[in-house]
């Protein structure tokens, strides 16, 4: 689930880092979005698999926080991403259990 933190326009478009990381089970992802459109947020494995799916469609302007829950994976490294029209950031996570 993706919700959004306060009514500010961010500057410009940023992917934080997750935290707590490591994290088990369950880690926040924030992301600001600087103009309206299309969203996604993906959890890809180590191979480049998607294994989860946060958020895909269209968000206003603001600041956004998910909260992924990956108890059902095992441990290790996986990535996030965030593509807009006009973005795209990685960034990793690791998955300690």
């Amino acid at each position: 689930s993706v919700s959004q933190l306060g009514s500010e326009i961010p500057d410009k478009y940023e992917l934080y880092q997750n935290y707590p990381n490591p994290f088990n089970p369950e880690t926040k992802i924030k992301f600001d979005i600087p103009q309206p459109g299309l969203v996604k947020l993906a959890i890809y494995n180590i191979l480049g698999e998607q294994v989860a799916l946060l958020q895909n469609g269209f968000l206003n302007y603001g600041r956004y926080e998910s909260l992924w829950n990956a108890s059902a994976l095992p441990s290790g490294v996986y990535f996030y991403k965030l593509e807009t029209e006009d973005f795209v950031s990685i960034k990793k996570l690791i998955l300690l259990k």
